[in-house]
């Protein structure tokens, strides 16, 4: 019996700016699902026949449902919970490719993919073949160099960006106000976790310094400061609205001793959290 699907794993990481992780193809059977799940890298699929739903949560978790066909596509990002099945009636063949690097959100964007948008939609459909061909080069190849594998994941994008009918993502500013916005993202979606600067630099893919003159320059402050003013602001709103325990709001506010959060919080309020946490209860300023 021939098989149904194909699968294999990327065996070379070293490339920065765009790289592999895994890749297939699957003729699904009826109703065949995967998750609800999360990734911990960009992951795609583009739908050769058949239909299908994706459902996707945003970092709020509110769950949006998409119904898929032929010639879509559809984006999951980096620890986003998902859940995706195949249609009873015509189940889809479609194929993947689990990807990530330096580059990635800046060419997603650019064939207008992200979080508010995860679905991909073809403005001709001459480009479907270009895109087919140059995913099945992948994963028929897996002994190919890694060389030749990356040089058709680019042309993939390519692909995928010149044949995309969504509207790009409209970058203002220069590519230094780029990295700012990318380090800002990656700070109010990880403050809750025990992240440093060189976490938010490595994700930039810039050195620590630099980036930290490039957020000087462009929001007058250090990226340490910005971190610890977001952390405060949402633990302020714990504080207000919760009657967690201030250990545990510190917690969730990326700080795992008290003493230090604490000391974070005077620094930014004046004012220790519990004496905050009274104020606010008795309505004072």
């Amino acid at each position: 019996m021939e098989k149904n699907y194909k699968f294999d794993v990327f065996q070379n990481d070293k490339n920065i700016d765009l790289t592999l992780f895994q890749y297939g193809w699957e003729h699904c059977v009826p109703l065949h699902s995967y998750g609800p799940a999360k990734r911990n890298h960009y992951l795609f699929h583009y739908i050769f026949s058949g239909k299908g739903t994706l459902d996707a949560n945003d970092w709020e978790g509110q769950t949006h449902h998409y119904k898929l066909e032929a010639n879509q596509g559809f984006l999951i990002l980096p620890g986003q919970i998902t859940t995706y099945c195949a249609d009873q009636q015509l189940p889809w063949e479609y194929a993947w490719l689990e990807f990530d690097g330096v580059k990635t959100r800046e060419f997603l964007e650019m064939a207008g993919l992200r979080l508010e948008q995860p679905v991909y939609r073809l403005k001709r459909k001459e480009y479907a073949a270009f895109i087919k061909d140059e995913l099945m080069e992948i994963i028929d190849n897996p002994y190919h160099s890694p060389i030749n594998q990356i040089g058709h994941l680019y042309l993939f994008f390519d692909g995928l960006i010149r044949g995309s009918a969504l509207k790009p993502l409209n970058f203002q500013g220069n590519l230094k106000d780029f990295y700012v916005r990318e380090a800002v993202n990656f700070m109010e979606l990880n403050y809750m976790e025990d992240i440093t600067m060189e976490d938010v630099a490595d994700y930039c893919g810039l050195n620590r310094s630099y980036l930290g003159r490039l957020f000087r320059e462009s929001m007058n402050q250090t990226p340490q400061h910005f971190l610890m003013y977001y952390r405060m602001k949402q633990a302020a709103e714990l504080l207000k609205l919760t009657d967690k325990p201030v250990s545990e709001i510190g917690k969730a506010c990326g700080y795992g001793n008290q003493l230090h959060f604490s000391r974070a919080f005077k620094n930014i309020f004046g004012i220790s959290p519990n004496f905050y946490r009274r104020k606010e209860r008795r309505g004072e300023s």
